[in-house]
């Protein structure tokens, strides 16, 4: 398969469209798949990019690790029905969606795309 004129990475797929903008997709392995239990919360890096994966009820989300009100990393946090609550102030976001859920936050976190690629947890951060 050809990527731009050129062979495509493994573990990376074509181009797609991102607000009118083709952007390239990346995926990166960060877990295997059943490592994350439900309730269970994890850090990990994906290109020097903070995420915290998240087992929302057997299902994984990927959101960025820094809350957006004070620097603190969400994966130190507590799951509660379906928010993550920062460890620092107890401002909270959406889960599967990234959006401010509770003050002191006010501004969304960024949301990841997650796969699961037959044992791998993979998560694409847009280049």
């Amino acid at each position: 398969m050809l990527f731009l004129g050129h062979i495509q990475p493994k573990g990376t797929s074509p181009m797609t469209k991102s607000e009118g903008v083709a952007v390239a997709e990346h995926w990166v392995t960060v877990a295997e798949a059943g490592y994350l239990e439900p309730g269970e919360l994890m850090y990990v890096e994906v290109d020097d990019e903070p995420i915290c994966l998240i087992n929302l009820d057997g299902e994984i989300h990927a959101l960025n690790d820094t809350c957006t009100h004070e620097e603190a990393s969400l994966a130190d946090g507590t799951i509660v029905g379906d928010e993550i609550e920062c460890p620092l102030h107890g401002g909270a976001f959406y889960i599967q969606t990234g959006e401010a859920a509770a003050m002191p936050v006010v501004v969304a976190t960024e949301k990841y795309a997650v796969r699961t690629v037959g044992d791998e947890v993979q998560v694409s951060v847009k280049s």
